[in-house]
């Protein structure tokens, strides 16, 4: 009886093991359900009021970049532009003050005595030596002067062949100015004043013995009235004729070049 006892009760046993061992299995799968929902939770992206709230900060920091730039993009321009003028002013002057620095005392013809300079406030004319890429060899005529256009007045260089000519034919042989060079523009105007040996500036000089001694260049602003910190000035590297090099004195060298011209003057009144 106990052997046939024990034979029927192991199936029972094993059942009951059985079913012992599928609870643990799943209540294991429980936990292990419970774990990897809890890991899901943890591990998940953002939800949707999360992506509203980033979505919403992203756009008010655009809008702040936004009105930011807006403010000093256009100071930047302004600023760009303001240093691009100057860049073109002080090119347009350094061009300018290479050209009369190179001025040379040349008269019209040998009757007269007098240099070629015409000096006004707004142009001036003298000869200097021919430079240039087509430039040839010898003397030319530069005139610096504003011209009127049709939109604004600007600052043009203009030069012409220098050729000498007698007395009586330089209101005949006006020189053919050409190769137009712009050299400043509105709202910017350029002018000119010239001193002597007595230091004393002037608006003009024309019809003088002598060349000045220095000229000075001053750049003003239509639009806002003030004169620009770029305004120069410079000194003439030649102001008398090589006649005068070996006198002692300004008078004495202008004496010595009236000299030839007398006989023709008293042949004319006798």
């Amino acid at each position: 009886m106990d052997a046939s006892d024990s034979h029927h009760d192991s199936p029972i046993t094993d059942r009951g093991r059985n079913a012992s061992q599928h609870g643990a299995d799943t209540a294991e799968g429980r936990r292990m359900t419970v774990r990897q929902r809890h890991r899901r939770k943890t591990t998940a992206g953002f939800t949707l009021l999360e992506g509203l709230i980033a979505m919403a900060l992203m756009g008010m920091i655009l809008v702040a970049l936004a009105t930011v730039t807006a403010q000093w993009l256009p100071n930047w321009n302004r600023g760009i532009v303001r240093v691009q003028h100057s860049e073109q002013i002080a090119l347009g002057l350094e061009r300018v003050v290479a050209d009369l620095a190179a001025a040379e005392f040349i008269p019209a013809s040998r009757e007269t005595r007098q240099p070629i300079f015409d000096g006004a406030d707004r142009s001036v004319t003298f000869v200097r030596i021919a430079f240039g890429p087509t430039a040839g060899p010898g003397l030319e005529i530069v005139r610096i002067a504003e011209v009127n256009s049709e939109r604004e007045p600007t600052v043009v260089r203009t030069r012409a062949r220098f050729v000498p000519v007698t007395t009586g034919a330089i209101e005949r042989n006006q020189p053919n100015f050409t190769d137009s060079v712009v050299l400043l523009r509105a709202p910017y105007r350029l002018s000119f004043s010239y001193a002597g040996a007595d230091r004393k500036w002037l608006e003009a000089w024309r019809q003088q013995s002598e060349l000045p001694k220095a000229i000075k260049l001053t750049v003003r602003d239509v639009a806002t009235r003030r004169t620009l910190s770029v305004s120069t000035a410079t000194s003439l590297h030649a102001e008398v004729s090589v006649e005068c090099i070996a006198t002692k004195s300004l008078a004495e060298c202008l004496t010595a070049q009236l000299g030839p011209t007398e006989p023709a003057e008293r042949k004319s009144r006798s």
